[in-house]
């Protein structure tokens, strides 16, 4: 079997201050029984004579073994050691792998997402390996037990944290969440937090939320934290944490503007969503030179934004069309129907050896005919689903297309143009944070669902909100995604 790199087995081990710290807390009494689902190198089970480890890398079984030798170490699959073990612990600490859900696939993944339903946690497709570890964690624990874990800092945002969240608050009397903005570990994009709960069988209306620049060490919970109210955070912020970052006065007063009678939200005035997939793009998108070359006629060639890096700041005109043409860029779309009579001129071209490759290219493959790429629309704006400073919503003068690289944006009506043009504004840049979601190298990301959310006030309504709180907002979260940091 091939060795997994740690990118792909998630092993990030933690550092020492850190294991202390959650282990001081975990651990109470010298007899208590510590488990770490994912116990790698054995960081963790070493700082406890009475713990039991699981871990699915031989190497890093044998490295555990050693490091400590009184704790019992199973080599091997979690979810299936939980699905049988009849064995409760007092207590659980770790930090779980960080496996992508394009990675936590296979029996593994079907295991454990049936498990987790069958604890009461009921996670999408889209759920990443360590929300399944904390739920099987906890279903191990004894009544009043508790669990210190390192997690990503999706848990305050992904919507699969939420069934994740959700499980907690129903299962603790304790939940508390700690935002550590300094990365935990230098050397990943990922921002880890921390989280910690107490008194298993229990039940809480309220997440703990502690806000700290970076971490330090200590053997319990941030004494200063918000109380997040279950049903605010299920009703007013989508069931995210995120939101919490910024003061409760800028809270307030994205809330009041947000569901006033003057703002609508962009999935009320437009339909968005992602541009054609066209399963291979070097052949699809000729350049000039070679639509001339194959003698392509025009009328099956269509401009079109292949990124967002090509977006000018307001409009795509045609002027600036004819200037990606005359720099020979590779932004005419080969947009052929299902029913055209084909010139030999492109039969030819799809004869080629390019050709007989793009065909075997899965999205190629799985339609039919092979060359006619679906779903190639022309939007009136194209919107950058990933951004630096802040999202750039483009108008689209040209009649251009576009890839799924650049969100499609279609309007309900015309009069949604004037919402449309608050986009600029602090408040909506605000609204792009809040909806949206970090990614690493400070870099936000709006999926369709999310900027079909962003709110869109009249500018007037905008002018009686306080800018400089706005303006605080925003550069708070963008601290928080590390936006500008080198």
């Amino acid at each position: 079997m091939r060795r997994l790199t740690q990118k792909e087995a998630g092993a990030y081990y933690t550092p020492d201050p850190v294991v202390s710290s959650l282990l001081q807390w975990a651990v109470r009494l010298e007899d208590d029984r510590l488990l770490d689902p994912a116990c790698g190198d054995g960081r963790f089970i070493a700082g406890h004579r009475n713990a039991v480890g699981i871990e699915q890398d031989l190497q890093a079984t044998q490295v555990a073994m050693a490091r400590a030798p009184w704790a019992l170490v199973h080599e091997g699959d979690f979810f299936s050691w939980a699905a049988e073990t009849a064995e409760r612990f007092e207590c659980a600490a770790g930090n779980p792998p960080f496996i992508r859900y394009q990675s936590f696939n296979g029996v593994i993944r079907a295991r454990a997402i049936a498990l987790c339903g069958s604890l009461g946690a009921h996670f999408s497709g889209l759920a990443s390996s360590w929300a399944p570890f904390l739920v099987c964690t906890a279903s191990l624990l004894k009544p009043g037990g508790r669990m210190a874990f390192v997690v990503p800092a999706e848990i305050g945002h992904a919507p699969y944290a939420a069934p994740l969240l959700e499980f907690l608050v129903d299962r603790f009397k304790t939940v508390h969440v700690v935002a550590v903005r300094k990365k935990l570990f230098p050397e990943l994009s990922e921002d880890c937090w921390l989280l910690y709960t107490d008194g298993f069988e229990g039940r809480t209306q309220e997440i703990r939320f502690s806000v700290l620049d970076h971490f330090r060490p200590s053997s319990r919970p941030p004494r200063e934290f918000a109380r997040v109210s279950v049903k605010e955070w299920r009703s007013e912020w989508n069931r995210r944490l995120r939101p919490y970052l910024i003061s409760q006065h800028g809270r307030e007063l994205y809330r009041h503007l947000a569901t006033g009678c003057d703002t609508h939200r962009l999935g009320e005035l437009a339909n968005v969503g992602i541009g054609y997939v066209s399963g291979a793009n070097d052949f699809f998108h000729l350049r000039p030179s070679e639509a001339e070359k194959w003698d392509v006629p025009g009328k099956l060639l269509h401009p079109t934004v292949r990124n967002g890096r090509a977006l000018p700041a307001i409009r795509v005109t045609t002027a600036l069309v004819e200037r990606w043409k005359a720099n020979d860029d590779p932004i005419l779309l080969l947009k052929l129907s299902k029913t055209d009579d084909l010139p030999r001129s492109v039969r030819r071209y799809l004869d080629t050896d390019a050709g007989r490759e793009a065909r075997q290219a899965y999205k190629c493959r799985v339609r039919d005919p092979w060359y006619s790429v679906p779903d190639v629309q022309v939007p009136d704006y194209f919107l950058s689903y990933m951004s630096g400073l802040e999202p750039s919503l483009v108008r689209n003068d040209a009649q251009c297309t576009c890839t799924n690289s650049v969100h499609s944006v279609r309007l309900k009506s015309v009069s949604a143009r004037r919402y449309l043009a608050t986009w600029g504004s602090e408040f909506v840049q605000l609204s792009c944070e809040l909806e949206g979601h970090p990614l690493g190298g400070g870099m936000l990301k709006l999926e369709p669902r999310e900027a079909a959310q962003v709110a869109l006030p009249t500018r007037r309504a905008i002018e009686r909100v306080p800018a400089a709180e706005i303006a605080q907002a925003v550069h708070t979260l963008r601290t928080w995604r590390h936006y500008g940091e080198s």
